[in-house]
């Protein structure tokens, strides 16, 4: 019997330390564009301009509405699990006095995540939306720029998550662990 493909040029899988040594050593540098997603390097497409300006609205109005009850963290890193660390464009993280300079924050500390999508929308919905739902994330927006459409994602398990909904009105939208926190996001679409 011979050997086929996948028997001779089987992927290598890193961890998140793996990952993190790379960094450490110059082999992955700052200006990289990658996260480590499910033990594997992906390099992520260049911010566009339609992409940072939405990443800009929302961080700020975010930021404005949660004052110093969270923190608005933008494209940080975001420890899942031992093989996941992606970089969402924005995560709404639980106060600490460290501001996270001691780790990384992990799924327990997300009240939420918000990822932009300008070229990347099937890659968000169909691979990192499943990860962030096994990860117990309790809730994703994902802003589809192409579609003009943001779409919330609630009730996280392990096959996706259990609600998704096409936001229709964008003038008043709150996180659902913040309900008094109000956007009006108004013009991002």
């Amino acid at each position: 019997m011979s050997a086929t493909a996948d028997d001779l040029y089987r992927r290598h899988r890193y961890s998140v330390e793996d990952y993190e040594r790379m960094g450490q050593a110059g082999i992955l540098g700052e200006d990289d564009r990658v996260e480590l997603i499910e033990g594997e390097i992906i390099d992520m497409p260049p911010i566009g301009s339609p992409h940072g300006g939405s990443v800009n609205r929302i961080a700020q109005k975010l930021t404005l509405a949660v004052g110093d009850r969270a923190l608005v963290a933008t494209q940080n890193p975001l420890r899942l699990d031992d093989f996941s660390e992606p970089q969402p464009d924005i995560a709404l993280l639980k106060p600490r006095e460290d501001f996270y300079a001691a780790r990384h924050p992990g799924p327990e500390d997300v009240l939420m995540v918000i990822e932009v999508a300008e070229t990347s929308v099937r890659y968000d919905r169909d691979k990192k939306l499943p990860l962030y739902a096994r990860a117990g994330i309790p809730e994703v927006w994902l802003v589809d720029l192409p579609g003009r459409a943001l779409y919330i994602c609630r009730s996280p398990g392990r096959g996706g998550f259990a609600e998704i909904a096409k936001a229709g009105d964008l003038s008043a939208l709150s996180p659902a662990l913040m309900p008094d926190c109000v956007l009006d996001l108004r013009g991002l679409l």
